[in-house]
C-alpha cells in the first residue's frame, strides 16, 4: 500500500496520530484540525512538522478540503457531510461516546455514507478487549468505498484483531463489549459484605474482572515509584471524608479500572479510580463500621491506605499512549488530565486501522 494521506479531524493531543503510528499502516497525517488551543499546544509540541489548523470544521471550506486530497478521515467527533467532495476519501474512522448509536447525529451520518457508496462497520469496544485494565466503552465506525461489504465479515474476523473480545462481558451485539464503570472498591472475593456504597452485582462484576487473566494487572501501568515524587498525588483529607465510601480503589495487582474523564483530580465520584499504595492495610478493616466513626477516627483509618490519585503519565499509560508523549511543561497537571479524559484509546484505535485496511 502507498501512504495513505490522512486528515485528522478534533484532533486533540494527538491520539488518532499515535493511532496510526502503532498500527504499522504507512501514512502521513497531511492535516490536523482542532480549536482547543491547549491540545493544539500539546499536539504541535509532539509532532512538530505536522500542519495544524486552529479552525472550527465549519469554518474550513470545500476548496480548502479538496486541495488536501486525503485518502483518510480519522475524527471524533463526526464532521459536516462531505457529499461535495471531489475527491471521496478510502477510508473513516470515527469515535465517538457510547450513546451516539443511537443519536440522530449517526442516522444521518450512516445514511450519507450509504449514498455515497461506503460499507461500514460500528462496534462498541473497551480496552479491555486489548488486555488493558480499564473500562472505556466506546462507539466506533469503521468505513471504507470498497466491493467488499464490512457489515458481512464474521466475528471470527474482528477476534482476530481483539482476541480478548469474547472473554470479556458483551452486550446484545456480538461484537460489541460494554464492561460497566462502576463507583466503589472490591471486596475480596468469597465475602458477602460489602464494605462501600455498591451493589452486589458490581461485586461480583469486579470479582470477575479481576480474575479474568488476559488482562494485564495494574502495576505494569505505573510509574516506578523510586523515580516520582507521588506525594502531590495523594488525597486530601477532606477529599476522603466526604468521598471515601464512593471512591472506586484498586490495588498494582487488579486488572480494572474505571473510565478517566476530564473532571479527574478535580472531582472524585465518577471520574476515575484512585490507587491504594499501602498493601499492609486491609481495606475492610477501614470500611467495617466507618459510618459509626468520629469524624478524627475517620479521617485516620482512610490515611492508612494511602490513597492517591494515577498520575498523568500513568493514566496516558492506560490510554495507550508511548513513553514519547510529552506535556510541555507550562500545560498543569489539572490540564493535563483534563486532555487526557476527552482523547481516546490509542491501541484500540491502532487496532481499529489494521482492521480496516486488513
Amino acid at each position: 500500500m502507498d501512504n495513505l494521506r490522512v486528515l485528522e479531524l478534533y484532533s486533540g493531543i494527538g491520539g488518532m496520530h499515535y493511532a496510526l503510528k502503532e498500527s504499522g499502516i504507512p501514512a502521513q497525517v497531511v492535516t490536523a484540525i482542532d480549536i482547543n488551543t491547549t491540545a493544539n499546544q500539546v499536539y504541535k509540541h509532539n509532532f512538530p512538522d505536522t500542519a495544524l489548523w486552529n479552525k472550527t470544521i465549519e469554518g474550513i471550506t470545500l476548496d480548502e478540503f479538496n486541495k488536501l486530497s486525503f485518502d483518510m478521515i480519522l475524527m471524533s467527533p463526526p464532521c459536516q457531510p462531505f457529499t461535495r467532495l471531489q475527491r471521496l476519501p478510502r477510508f473513516i474512522l470515527l469515535e465517538n461516546v457510547k450513546g451516539f448509536e443511537t443519536s440522530s447525529a449517526r442516522a444521518r451520518l450512516v445514511k450519507t455514507l450509504t449514498e455515497c457508496g461506503y460499507t461500514f462497520q460500528e462496534i462498541m469496544i473497551s480496552p479491555i478487549s486489548v488486555g488493558i485494565p480499564n473500562s472505556r466503552l466506546r462507539y466506533f465506525l469503521i468505513a471504507k468505498i470498497s466491493t467488499e461489504d464490512l457489515n458481512t465479515q464474521a466475528p471470527s474476523k474482528i477476534l482476530d484483531f481483539f482476541p480478548h473480545l469474547a472473554e470479556s462481558d458483551s452486550s446484545e451485539h456480538p461484537t460489541f463489549l460494554s464492561p460497566a464503570c462502576q463507583g466503589a472498591s472490591q471486596p475480596e472475593e468469597g465475602t458477602d459484605v460489602l464494605f462501600k456504597l455498591e451493589t452486589t452485582a458490581e461485586a461480583q462484576r469486579k470479582i470477575r474482572q479481576n480474575s479474568n487473566l488476559s488482562v494485564k494487572q495494574i502495576k505494569e501501568f505505573l510509574e516506578p515509584q523510586m523515580e516520582v515524587n507521588m506525594e502531590p498525588y495523594l488525597l486530601p483529607p477532606k477529599t476522603l471524608l466526604r468521598y471515601g465510601l464512593v471512591l472506586d480503589i484498586v490495588q498494582p495487582t487488579c486488572r480494572r479500572s474505571v473510565c478517566f474523564t476530564k473532571g479527574y483530580g478535580r472531582y472524585v465520584q465518577g471520574t476515575g479510580s484512585v490507587l491504594q499504595c499501602c498493601m499492609e492495610t486491609k481495606i475492610e478493616s477501614v470500611f467495617m463500621g466507618l459510618d459509626q466513626c468520629s469524624e478524627e477516627e475517620k479521617l485516620q483509618r482512610l490515611l492508612k491506605l494511602k490513597l492517591r490519585y494515577f498520575s498523568p503519565r500513568e493514566v496516558a499509560n492506560l490510554m495507550g499512549f508511548p513513553q514519547n508523549l510529552i506535556f510541555p511543561e507550562k500545560i498543569p497537571t489539572i490540564q493535563q488530565y483534563r486532555l487526557l479524559g476527552n482523547s481516546l484509546n490509542v491501541v484500540v484505535v491502532a487496532k481499529l486501522l489494521q482492521l480496516l485496511v486488513s
